[in-house]
């Protein structure tokens, strides 16, 4: 069964841009969390290559702070994760409106339940982006007051 009339097309279409809103803010909280892991891949390298010449004193606080910084990989890989599949789930709530539509809105709770679970995997993406960034901010906290130390010792 078609839509009768130009009005249900708009229907139809009017109906398909709300996930297409959400796949674009998920769009924008996926660069945001790639370049997050960037950093992090970045921070890890460094360390790494200053745990290679570190004195053994300085070693453990390397250490550390690499443990750190890979606590922090893992919750922006779990972000990532959640925030593509709820891009999947946006997508496929387009397309469920779209085919529940033309085929006389047979799909029941189908476009209803993708779309739940895009808002679900954006929620699940937040709390692990909210958990990074209190890493973030406790191991430069962290890394800042073993450089003041550092700096006393010497003067």
């Amino acid at each position: 069964m078609f839509p009768a009339d130009n009005l249900d097309h708009y229907r139809i279409l009017s109906s398909m841009l709300a996930p297409a809103l959400l796949m674009a803010a998920t769009g924008s909280l996926l660069i945001s969390a790639n370049n997050r892991l960037a950093r992090v891949v970045d921070r890890l390298r460094s360390l790494v290559g200053q745990l290679d010449g570190s004195s053994p004193q300085h070693r453990p606080e390397l250490e550390l702070q690499i443990s750190r910084h890979r606590v922090r990989s893992k919750h922006v890989l779990r972000a990532c994760v959640m925030l593509y599949v709820s891009l999947g789930c946006f997508v496929g709530t387009s397309l469920a409106l779209a085919v529940d539509a033309f085929s006389g809105f047979r799909l029941g709770l189908a476009p209803t339940i993708l779309a739940v679970a895009g808002v679900l995997g954006l929620l699940a993406a937040s709390f692990f982006l909210t958990l990074e960034v209190v890493l973030a901010v406790r191991n430069f906290s962290a890394e800042l007051d073993l450089e003041v130390t550092r700096r006393a010792r010497k003067d």
